[in-house]
């Protein structure tokens, strides 16, 4: 009787309330482990290992090779094109996307009729189908397209905008940047609304115009979501996909070849598997770095991050 007493009392001890809320949380975060453990820190440990392989699916080999992947990269001629076209895609998608965004929210933002109808018009686009609204937009980047035909209208001589190598970029960076400007928009948007009134009138009262106010109020107040968006979209950028295999194929030559279309060649069309792990790897890094250096940097610019 004292033994099952006894014993009893144990269980009664070792479940404390506290160590019934520990076990409670840990169930309630398991998914989310597991979903991580099964979804990206298995698969990346697979790429790194991949990456050191050549594996060729089609002969049915899987060879140890080593660092030989990585020494490729270095002469690889056609991945240098492939991170200038990178570097260019980027480059003009960002800096357009997030100042079309920012103007978008700051005329959207005014105490105007017909502001809602604009708003949904913008950000429509988000909502539909990424390979809809690429194959509508191949349709209009024809040559006797719609696009040329409006510029035929008003006398210009529109390009063949998906055969010319600067074309090519610019047409896919466009097409892109409609797509998704109604997010960032809606996100800056956001922020604006969260500007306190008051700080204007003041300022209006010391004299100061519109810029001074946009520079000097709204840009530090917003300049959190400003970071949000630009790592967003930074990272966006570096894996765009369909927008190119469906408008270019990363034509003409190599122009829109962007590095994960380059992997996507590399792995599935030419079936190097364990390069097309390599420059996985290589996409990860660049990503990671770009992702820390603006993490690391706002505190030089971002409102309460210094």
């Amino acid at each position: 009787m004292r033994e099952d007493q006894a014993v009893a009392g144990a269980q009664v001890t070792f479940w404390t309330y506290r160590r019934r809320d520990n076990l409670v949380g840990y169930l309630f975060v398991a998914p989310a482990l597991l979903g991580s453990l099964a979804f990206v820190l298995i698969p990346l440990a697979l790429v790194g290992w991949y990456s050191l392989n050549e594996w060729n699916v089609l002969g049915g080999t899987f060879e140890f090779i080593g660092a030989e992947n990585y020494e490729r990269l270095l002469s690889d001629e056609k991945l240098r094109e492939s991170l200038v076209a990178t570097t260019w895609f980027a480059a003009g998608l960002v800096v357009l996307n997030l100042s079309l965004a920012l103007l978008l929210a700051v005329l959207l933002n005014q105490k105007l009729r017909g502001t809602t109808v604009f708003r949904t018009l913008f950000f429509s686009p988000v909502l539909v189908s990424l390979v809809a609204w690429t194959l509508v937009w191949q349709l209009m980047l024809q040559p006797e397209g719609s696009v040329n035909g409006l510029l035929g209208v008003v006398g210009v001589d529109g390009p063949n905008w998906l055969r010319t190598e600067s074309a090519a970029m610019v047409a896919v960076i466009v097409v892109q940047v409609i797509k998704n400007v109604g997010l960032n928009m809606v996100l800056f948007l956001a922020a604006l609304q969260g500007v306190p009134a008051p700080l204007y009138e003041a300022a209006k009262i010391d004299g100061a115009g519109a810029w001074t106010r946009f520079r000097r109020i709204t840009i530090p107040l917003i300049s959190p979501t400003i970071l949000l968006t630009s790592i967003i979209t930074i990272v966006g950028s570096l894996q765009v996909f369909a927008q190119i295999a469906v408008l270019t194929q990363g034509g003409p030559g190599t122009s829109t070849t962007v590095l994960i279309y380059y992997l996507y060649q590399q792995a599935f069309q030419f079936h190097h598997f364990g390069y097309g792990a390599t420059i996985s790897v290589l996409l990860f890094v660049i990503v990671a770095a770009l992702t820390l250096l603006q993490w690391r940097m706002r505190r030089k610019w971002v409102l309460h991050e210094s």
